[in-house]
């Protein structure tokens, strides 16, 4: 009779081990879904970028290039442009940002688009009349290589001479990281 119960005890340590092996498996499986789920949010990436800041002649601000010389196309509804900008007039720093992109306001980001401090100008034509020929990839569904996005610091809300310096940030907004970081110079 006791080799009987020997019997019963090694059928069920070999169940019980199984049931112990399939509950571990199923954990590690769930821990690589996670890890490979998590791995898709990766940010873009942009080998070079450039960038230009323009003074303007008789006008305050500034006209702010950022060009996407080469790397991976981004959609534009997946960026934000955060600019800090030391304003000569007041001595101050400002922090604003250009959201919810792409701009649908006819060619360039309106109201609905900027977050923080009102550096950017709004108004119709503000770059063509003087000397940029669109907001480029602002107003566009991908960021490519080639690609430009302009906007236009306007002037009273923070004055900018030469010699001052304003920061460009192109931010993947999914991946919350900052794919170009630009130090400009007027």
């Amino acid at each position: 009779m006791t080799g009987q119960l020997r019997a019963v005890s090694s059928v069920i340590s070999v169940i019980l081990l199984v049931a112990v092996t399939v509950v571990l498996a199923a954990v590690l499986s769930m821990a690589t879904v996670d890890l490979a789920e998590t791995l898709d949010d990766t940010a873009p990436v942009i080998g070079q970028s450039d960038g230009e800041f323009a003074a303007q002649d008789g006008f305050d601000g500034g006209i702010v290039r950022i060009t996407h010389v080469a790397g991976d196309v981004v959609r534009v509804s997946d960026i934000e442009v955060a600019v800090s900008a030391d304003c000569s007039g007041d001595g101050t720093e400002k922090h604003g940002r250009l959201v919810n992109l792409p701009a649908k306001s006819g060619d360039r980001p309106q109201s609905d688009n900027i977050e923080g401090d009102d550096l950017f100008d709004e108004s119709t034509g503000s770059l063509t009349e003087r000397g940029a020929d669109d907001t480029g990839a602002l107003v566009t569904d991908e960021f490519r290589p080639g690609d430009v996005i302009i906007f236009r610091i306007a002037g009273g809300d923070c004055d900018l001479q030469s010699g001052d310096t304003v920061t460009v940030r192109v931010v993947h907004t999914p991946s919350n990281a900052v794919i170009i970081r630009q130090e400009l110079t007027a």
